[in-house]
């Protein structure tokens, strides 16, 4: 199915849940939320637990007048629109919910953000003809949108269209240069080097929680084939070493204390060394190859980078031409009409996200701006609404929120649950290389 077809169906979904002949469907599921809210974690007995209501449900489905006559998408898009609510429900309840899942995945982001600073694609094998870092940048962002997810379907899909962009790369640049088409020889090593360069956030609980909750009959075919690669790339990084990265031991261990010095702020101040230059075309430096530790220079911070930009800007004619892709920018209040209110908060959210990765990778606190009362109210609001708690950019590890999240009750006891603006919740698909790409659905 396309994005808008599972759109539709979480709608008809939905519908049907108001139904009065839903009754016993809606009391079951609120029912479940309640006590297994209530239970100690207890991470593979929750995943059993769930797996087997999740089933129980959806063959209830299939019995039920409610879906008579229904096709098979019918049947699967109303699978997905339970899976999506209930583990939208339980989300804070089952996600990273053992220390040990916790310790591991600052331990996997620590290694990947020192092993970012200094590997480069040749340390991973990958052919020349492969190497697209530019386009694989694509890739990468892809990768960090895991955690504005709840939902297992929305998270397996940004590693899906991550997986993807990978694949159409390759595949065109076999093509341009007459290689054999890639496989998992050459598939693997780019996925690997992008995930390090990504440094997903809580890399290992994402994946733990699509493992243990994404319904497992749905994860088959190319979803499994994707999913499989990205187990094995974490895998390789949690046991990454010089052997795997083809250098040095001691050049290795070099890297990784330069790279610390570098996250810690203490970075070497080169500026009353000899010029690295001078030191590679002297007459006695022969072919001189440098480190990294050799190379490292200070990280600017992000002010002196706003500085540097608002001067290159200014430098720029006409500047305007530098913004075309914001149509806002230059706006009136009178000139906005309601349809612009989406383009906007979308606009805003990219903003946001892409501020607080640069602040969060330079190591400074972004600039946080008052929350408005109406913004406060609009938020709490916003906790009696599926959609909400399915899509919006979340911290997984607040406890303050409600798993059982709050209902609404109709005459004959049924919860309405909100379909408004479903569509533009789902995690969208990235359309790469369009001669052999295309729309990416990880649903089978």
């Amino acid at each position: 199915m396309e994005n808008t077809d599972v759109f539709l169906g979480l709608h008809d979904f939905l519908e049907r849940m108001r139904q009065p002949a839903a009754a016993d469907f809606v009391k079951a599921i609120k029912s479940f939320i309640v006590s297994f809210s209530n239970n100690v974690p207890d991470p593979e007995r929750d995943s059993a637990v769930v797996q087997e209501f999740l089933t129980n449900m959806e063959a209830a489905f299939r019995v039920h007048p409610l879906w008579a006559g229904c096709s098979e998408e019918e049947f699967e898009s109303a699978g997905e629109g339970l899976e999506k609510y209930v583990m939208t429900k339980l989300f804070s309840r089952v996600f990273a919910s053992h220390p040990d899942d916790v310790k591991l995945d600052d331990q996997l982001s620590e290694k990947m953000a020192l092993v970012q600073q200094f590997i480069r694609p040749e340390n991973l094998d990958i052919k020349p003809t492969f190497q697209n870092e530019t386009s694989w940048l694509l890739a990468q962002k892809e990768l960090q949108k895991i955690n504005m997810y709840k939902a297992p379907r929305d998270k397996l899909v940004c590693i899906l269209n991550c997986c993807k962009v990978i694949s159409n790369l390759l595949l065109n640049a076999s093509i341009a240069s007459n290689e054999n088409l890639p496989g998992a020889d050459e598939f693997l090593p780019v996925l690997i080097y992008v995930t390090l360069k990504a440094n997903p956030p809580q890399l290992h609980s994402n994946l733990l929680y699509i493992q243990r909750f994404r319904g497992q009959s749905r994860l088959v075919a190319e979803t499994a084939y994707f999913f499989t690669n990205i187990l094995s790339a974490e895998s390789f990084i949690s046991n990454i070493d010089a052997k795997a990265i083809s250098i040095d031991e001691a050049e290795f261990e070099k890297n990784m204390e330069t790279a610390r010095a570098l996250l810690s702020g203490l970075s070497t101040d080169l500026h009353d060394q000899p010029n690295l230059n001078d030191q590679i075309t002297g007459p006695n430096s022969g072919s001189k190859k440098l480190t990294f530790a050799d190379q490292i220079t200070k990280v600017p911070s992000l002010p002196d980078l706003e500085n540097k930009g608002a001067t290159m800007l200014l430098k720029e004619d006409p500047v305007s031409q530098v913004f075309q892709e914001y149509p806002y920018l230059f706006a009136q209040v009178g000139d906005l009409t309601v349809s612009d209110v989406e383009d906007l908060l979308n606009n805003y959210k990219q903003l946001v996200f892409k501020y607080a990765c640069l602040s969060k990778g330079l190591g400074v606190p972004p600039a946080l701006l008052p929350s408005s009362n109406l913004q406060h109210t609009q938020s709490k609001d916003a906790e009696t609404m599926v959609e909400s708690e399915c899509s919006e950019p979340i911290k997984p590890a607040d406890k303050s929120e409600k798993s059982s999240g709050s209902t609404k009750s109709s005459s004959d006891g049924v919860f309405l649950l909100e379909e408004e603006s479903f569509e533009s919740k789902l995690p969208q698909d990235v359309a790469v290389a369009p001669q052999h790409g295309g729309n990416i659905e990880p649903t089978q």
